[in-house]
């Protein structure tokens, strides 16, 4: 079974940001192949998405209704809905992930 793979606005948004700032601080190459292997990644969550792991820091609050799956050091943080899996945050997982988790999907 195939399940289909949605971006959420601010999943969107995440990836823009990924692309101008690598190109910014790196090369506009080096950004396309980063945006290249996210969108690879996003798409691979069609078949199986079951198979990622849950986000520490939400499973740290008991929350198992969202998963992640890497190109690292970038996470992608999806829940699977029915037949659908939606995609709520593609960032760099160097970040603070506690506070970007809270005020994006917990509505902190």
């Amino acid at each position: 079974m195939r399940f289909k793979v949605l971006l959420t606005a601010g999943a969107e948004s995440d990836l823009n940001d990924l692309h101008g700032y690598i190109a910014a601080y790196d090369s506009p190459q080096n950004a396309d192949d980063v945006l290249d292997k996210l969108l690879e990644v996003a798409e691979s969550l069609a078949t199986f998405p079951e198979r990622g792991s849950y986000p520490p820091e939400l499973l740290a609050l008991g929350i198992r209704e969202y998963r992640q799956s890497f190109f690292k050091p970038y996470r992608v943080i999806y829940r699977v809905i029915g037949k659908q899996v939606i995609i709520y945050v593609i960032t760099d997982g160097r970040r603070d992930m506690k506070s970007l988790l809270a005020r994006r999907l917990l509505g902190a």
